[in-house]
Order: C-alpha cells, then sequence, then structure tokens
C-alpha cells in the first residue's frame, strides 16, 4: 500500500521559523498560518534549532538571542521576498 504524502516546495519549507516584534504588512498570525501552509515549522521561541527569525519593529530580547545564537534574521520585507 502506497500513501500519499503532500510535498510543499517553498524555500521555507522544513524550515523552523520565529516571528518576532511589530508587523506592517500582516499580522503575525497571518504571517504564521503562511508559513505553516508553505511547510514551515513555527515556533514560539528561538533556539539553536531556529533557521530564520523574522523580526519587525520593538523585536527585543528574541533578535538579541538570535544573533546570539546566529540565527539567520530577516526583515519583514525580506521574509516577504524569500517566499517570492
Amino acid at each position: 500500500m502506497v500513501s500519499e504524502q503532500v510535498v510543499i516546495d517553498s524555500p521555507v519549507s522544513g524550515k523552523n521559523i520565529v516571528f518576532t516584534g511589530k508587523m506592517t504588512d500582516m499580522t503575525r498570525n497571518e504571517m504564521k498560518k503562511l508559513a505553516r501552509e508553505l511547510g514551515a515549522n513555527v515556533q514560539s521561541a528561538v533556539s539553536r534549532t531556529t533557521d530564520f527569525l523574522v523580526a519587525g519593529e520593538k523585536a527585543g530580547s528574541k533578535l538579541a538571542k538570535a544573533e546570539k545564537l546566529g540565527v539567520e534574521v530577516l526583515s519583514e520585507s525580506e521574509w516577504q521576498h524569500l517566499l517570492g
């Protein structure tokens, strides 16, 4: 028996992503929903397993932790560019 598995081909498929700060074009919840639909794993906290931190205005402690851990930090516009 062959099981069907949906494979999502996107630049964020399988990536661990954290969103923080005030966003301007979409709400954080909308961005999280879109990321999940594109196959990303949305995390609530930055860790060594985080691939991207998408940082809006006033990102705060999550931004500092991401920089300390060497996590790639994207602005909202860089995130949108990554998604195409």
